[in-house]
């Protein structure tokens, strides 16, 4: 089993810091939706980073901000190398993370089930006794 290495893993998150600021406040797409950047990681030596984004749109689909982002990885990959000192800024590979949007359907699943199998709370009179 391969060492997590600890400083790999600081470079991770010190990038998922700077290009959720970096997304938030430089591109300045108006299709582009609210984007959060769940995780990042890195290769070992650094040439590579899987970026794992979740969206939150109206439409279920984020086809078009992954395309966004990816049209937008040269640019985020330059200013991280303004942000960073690093010798090698890594190639940024944008990937869609549904764990957030599965947990809120398993949740609502959940929900709906409870719903159906709790009992019907008493009803109670004008008078606050209850009715049968």
């Amino acid at each position: 089993m391969p060492k997590d290495f600890d400083r790999t893993r600081r470079v991770a998150e010190q990038i998922q810091r700077e290009l959720a600021q970096l997304i938030q406040f430089q591109i300045k797409d108006p299709r582009l939706g609210m984007v959060t950047v769940s995780s990042v990681e890195v290769s070992r030596d650094f040439s590579n980073a899987k970026v794992y984004v979740t969206v939150f749109t109206k439409d279920d689909s984020p086809k078009q901000t992954m395309e966004i982002l990816q049209q937008a990885a040269g640019f985020l990959r330059h200013e991280l190398g303004q942000r960073l000192r690093l010798r090698t800024i890594p190639h940024l590979h944008f990937h869609y993370d549904e764990s957030i949007a599965r947990g809120a359907h398993l949740s609502a699943l959940i929900h709906t089930a409870m719903t159906k199998n709790s009992p019907e709370p008493a009803q109670e009179d004008e008078d606050g006794t209850e009715k049968k």
